[in-house]
């Protein structure tokens, strides 16, 4: 046999147990990694609610009447436990100077550290289209029943919160001051405990889930101005107190059941507060208050007020965020 014919059958061989180059072998297809898309730090609060009475700190601010309420509060997380907010809502009121509503601007910051979850912030409540009453060259107009009212009312305030959770329970404090509450003229100092049982699911009523909870305040109030003085002593032993009357400082406490089905909360409550009808007309100059004998050393007038009084409170609201539309 011929060399040439040797290194022929050599070669192919060699080629019949070399393996194929890389060009020729089958490739297998490799997906790529699904990188998830990290949540916007922004999102948007908002809701609407009616209510039979709307009542703030054990005071009704629409006479005991019907009130309907909104809110709108972007937010923004720098970090899962610390979020920035603004907001602005409004409700409707009744007021002694016949403000046209309340409008409330606010903002502040949430931290949250373990269980804490604690909120510092601003709020400004704004009531526009008030009437003065007073009966005076400066102020002409007045109240049947010798209350008077300044046409502005508007005030701000600072406030801390902080709710501890453990389990379905929620314990929380709240602060909240402002040197001149309601544009009276004299400070005021709200203190607050609360608690709150949520129900866990297990517990939940069909579709519904509830909650109970609960909070006892005390009102701290200073001296007002000139313009809520009295030159009238009076027979329970006060005044006159031409520049300005301490008003009475009062506690404040309400108790409520809650249910929740989705976006929507429909919570039953009770609220009271110890202040006599006597207090409170001089606190409230409210327009509807008539003459019973309700003396204090604070009102000579005799006229007593209901607006500070034992109320139940039914509140539908409905609540919401931009995130959870998504």
């Amino acid at each position: 046999m011929s060399k040439h014919v040797v290194w022929g059958v050599a070669a192919l061989a060699l080629c019949a147990v070399v393996p194929a180059g890389a060009a020729d072998l089958p490739v297998k297809a490799v997906k790529a990694p699904v990188v998830a898309v990290p949540p916007s730090p922004f999102d948007i609060a908002f809701g609407a609610a009616i209510m039979n009475d709307y009542v703030f700190r054990g005071v009704t601010q629409s006479d005991h009447k019907p009130s309907v309420a909104a809110y709108f509060e972007p937010r923004y997380n720098i970090t899962p436990n610390l979020q920035l907010y603004a907001g602005i809502s409004g409700e409707s009121i009744k007021f002694a100077n016949d403000a046209a509503a309340e409008i409330d601007f606010y903002g502040g910051v949430r931290p949250t550290i373990g269980p804490f979850a604690f909120d510092v912030g601003f709020w400004y409540y704004y009531y526009p289209g008030g009437t003065c009453f007073a009966g005076t060259p400066a102020c002409p107009a007045t109240i049947p029943n010798g209350n008077v009212a300044k046409a502005d009312a508007s005030f701000w305030e600072v406030y801390g919160k902080v709710t501890y959770t453990i389990g379905d329970v929620a314990l929380g404090a709240n602060e909240y001051y402002s040197p001149n509450f309601l544009n009276t003229g004299a400070w005021g100092n709200y203190l607050s405990g609360t608690i709150k049982y949520t129900a866990p699911e297990r517990f939940a009523l069909g579709p519904f889930g509830w909650y109970i909870s609960g909070e006892f305040g005390r009102q701290w109030l200073g001296t007002s101005d000139a313009f809520y003085g009295t030159t009238i002593a009076s027979p329970a032993g006060g005044g006159p107190f031409p520049n300005g009357i301490d008003y009475a400082d009062y506690n404040t406490w309400n108790v409520g059941v809650g249910l929740t089905y989705k976006v929507f909360t429909l919570d039953l409550r009770y609220s009271d507060t110890d202040l006599s009808k006597a207090d409170c007309n001089a606190f409230t100059s409210d327009p509807t208050a008539t003459f019973d004998g309700s003396f204090s050393p604070i009102n000579p007038t005799g006229v007593g007020s209901k607006w500070c009084g034992a109320t139940f409170i039914a509140k539908l609201s409905a609540d919401l965020t931009l995130g959870s539309l998504k």
